[in-house]
């Protein structure tokens, strides 16, 4: 095994420090990136969308929960599996407490093709609270380009997408697939894939956050049963 090389800590320091430049330099790369996802543009959404979850029948509307904008995880797991993809699993197990996201305005929810039947008890064995749905018959996954036919047969792909809701009307704002999942699932993660970001002062575009007149960084952050939801 090769193992890092022993230096002293003045060394270590040095090295430390060398590497830290390009950290802030990464940083601010990734804070441009963000800025500009968040200067795409957005489709409305027509299609009258069905899915099946905990209290029944629900519409892409409903999985917004009354709030501004929603994220949705496309887990792979097809009707004819018995249970969820292990990745997709791995995923979810890193999903923090949704009070963070739904102090921000947005609500989070796990959609899959399998009935939901099936979800159900594989949802309870892991042991998650969040919402998950099925779009079990309808066309959701392959318009989002989840579930591709490949020779004849339908295969799943791991995505997730961002949507944003004025009144009754949804707009999809954002779609990543596969290696574009890597390193999400902390709130700020999923929020960075949003039209409205973080929605703190110093993003741009500008005007997007002050319409919640959100303050900066650690102040908005709360214990996750202090929010007013």
């Amino acid at each position: 095994m090769s193992l890092p090389e022993i230096v002293s800590r003045g060394e270590w320091r040095a090295a430390r420090a060398e590497l830290m430049l390009k950290e802030k330099a990464a940083t601010r790369a990734r804070d441009a990136l963000n800025a500009e996802r968040r200067g795409l543009p957005m489709v409305e959404v027509d299609e009258e969308y069905v899915f099946e979850g905990g209290d029944g029948k629900a519409t892409l509307l409903d999985l917004f929960e009354g709030r501004r904008q929603l994220v949705v995880y496309h887990f792979m797991f097809a009707p004819e599996w018995d249970a969820g993809c292990r990745s997709c699993s791995g995923f979810l197990d890193q999903v923090g407490h949704l009070a963070h996201l739904h102090a921000r305005d947005t609500s989070f929810a796990a959609v899959s093709r399998a009935p939901y039947p099936k979800i159900l008890p594989f949802k309870a064995r892991m042991g998650w609270t969040l919402p998950w749905y099925s779009s079990y018959g309808g066309d959701f996954n392959r318009d989002f380009e989840v579930t591709l036919e490949r020779e004849g047969e339908l295969v799943e792909r791991p995505g997730l997408s961002c949507f944003l809701r004025d009144r009754d009307r949804v707009f999809h704002t954002y779609t990543t697939y596969e290696r574009g999942l890597d390193g999400l699932g902390s709130t700020t993660s999923l929020l960075d894939l949003t039209a409205l970001g973080r929605q703190e002062g110093w993003e741009e575009p500008k005007g997007r956050a002050s319409a919640y007149g959100a303050p900066a960084g650690s102040e908005r952050i709360r214990y996750h049963d202090e929010y007013d939801d």
